[in-house]
């Protein structure tokens, strides 16, 4: 990503009601898991210090490839960081009972084919493996360009993605749904080519309702057809 959304990502992700709802969600989904979590692609460590308060009992580590960015996730967080990329992972064969890669398969530096391979060889067998993407192509705006995003996907698409690489017991959904018209007005009718990022802070009024539209949805007893992202959830064999 460019340095300055590095900035953007560190002041806004332990408040702004995206990054809390998408940490709720992966929190939610390891929520049977214990031992060793990868967070593949820890950004400045908002999930990791997430995870800290959410599951003191994982053992956290962390993989970034900004080295800026790796030392903050260890302040932050305090989780064991290496310095590296999702496309030959550091770590050796089946040390890790679930790994997570949260918006990391869509940036233009990962090989989705690679990077799923390497997720995979450091899972155990019967880990598990959470990934976030980005939803629909046709979404791609400036903010994508900015954090050098190339591939968004759908339900059909994920899946297809993690069952190639050999995971089972695939379940993905679409998640940020109710907000999806808003994205699209925000992104599509509204911005302009040089378009400021979509990681900013909002006003608490704001920022509290739209974090209230997303813990509605999470609680709804079926998946929404539609959404901004995709969430998830598989198995090594």
């Amino acid at each position: 990503m460019e340095p300055a959304e590095y900035d953007l990502m560190d002041a806004a992700e332990d408040r702004m009601w995206w990054y809390r709802a998408l940490h709720v969600r992966i929190c939610d989904a390891l929520q049977d898991v214990s031992g060793r979590v990868l967070d593949a692609g820890c950004g400045t460590g908002g999930l990791l210090a997430a995870l800290a308060a959410k599951r003191p009992d994982l053992v956290r580590f962390g993989i970034e490839w900004d080295a800026r960015a790796a030392i903050r996730t260890r302040g932050k967080s305090g989780a064991i960081v290496a310095r590296g990329t999702v496309n030959a992972l550091p770590f050796a064969d089946g040390c890790f009972d679930a790994a997570v890669s949260a918006d990391v398969l869509c940036h233009a530096a990962v090989d989705p084919a690679t990077a799923l391979a390497e997720l995979k060889r450091v899972l155990r067998p019967g880990g598990r493996l959470v990934v976030n993407m980005p939803a629909y192509q046709w979404m791609a705006s400036a903010h994508d360009r900015r954090v050098h995003n190339v591939r968004r996907l759908t339900v059909a698409k994920t899946a297809a993605m993690l069952r190639q690489a050999g995971f089972g017991r695939v379940d993905a959904r679409y998640w940020n749904g109710l907000l999806l018209p808003l994205m699209i007005i925000q992104r599509k009718i509204l911005a302009r080519g040089d378009a400021v990022s979509d990681v900013a802070p909002f006003p608490p009024w704001l920022d509290t309702k739209l974090h209230g539209m997303t813990e509605f949805e999470r609680r709804l007893r079926f998946p929404l057809p539609v959404g901004g992202s995709v969430l998830a959830i598989a198995e090594k064999p």
